[in-house]
């Protein structure tokens, strides 16, 4: 990729994937909780996983800045109109994904409180979880994808980042499927994993405006 630093990014951003994989895992939890309690765990790891999440990203958008970069292409109009209405779709997707599992949670604010609403972890299949079942994940890369100006760098950055969804959310699914049984399993029969079906997506959206 000429004077650039692709190679570099996409680099940590695939061991940023890998670290943040091993993190979520059920090996990793046990882990903890054989160290420091399951009722810790219970309580903290949310929150501390999502702040690591943001501070271990810090360094590898600092290389994609401070590394040398060469401009791919740069959008106008029109096209620079689509790539603007496909951000604010894939923004407005994530924020209906955390609104339906409800962002302090999440982000494990409410565990860390004690407030969590629910006594135990809960199957949410409504709202945008209705129409695909990783809303945040589909959010997320169109968002990256529809960048007006798509420099090397960055490019890599969003190779790394939708390999990371992609497996992520295998791994996410495994999970589940252990934790909920039968009723993943029959939501993932019925429901898309990344892409809702249009006809599904039309009466959503009228309802929403209904």
């Amino acid at each position: 990729m000429g004077e650039s630093g692709f190679g570099w990014v996409f680099l940590a951003m695939g061991l940023y994937g890998g670290l943040h994989s091993a993190l979520a895992s059920h090996a990793f939890k046990r882990f903890l909780a054989r160290r420091w309690g399951a009722e810790r765990v219970q309580r903290y790891y949310r929150l501390i996983y999502s702040l690591l999440g943001g501070l271990t990203l810090l360094p590898v958008l600092g290389l994609m800045a401070l590394l040398p970069d060469q401009v791919l292409y740069r959008l106008t109009w029109p096209w620079l109109g689509f790539a603007l209405f496909g951000q604010g779709l894939g923004v407005w997707v994530v924020w209906r994904g955390l609104r339906a599992t409800g962002a302090l949670a999440f982000l494990g604010v409410f565990q860390a409180l004690g407030q969590n609403p629910a006594a135990s972890p809960r199957l949410v299949t409504d709202d945008i979880y209705a129409w695909m079942r990783h809303p945040l994940y589909t959010g997320s890369m169109l968002a990256l994808w529809c960048m007006p100006l798509m420099t090397c760098n960055l490019l890599a950055f969003n190779l790394a980042a939708t390999l990371y969804f992609l497996l992520g959310a295998r791994l996410e699914e495994a999970k589940l499927r252990a934790e909920f049984g039968t009723a993943y399993a029959d939501y993932a029969r019925r429901t898309p994993m990344f892409i809702p079906r249009p006809g599904a997506l039309v009466r959503a959206l009228c309802r929403c405006s209904g």
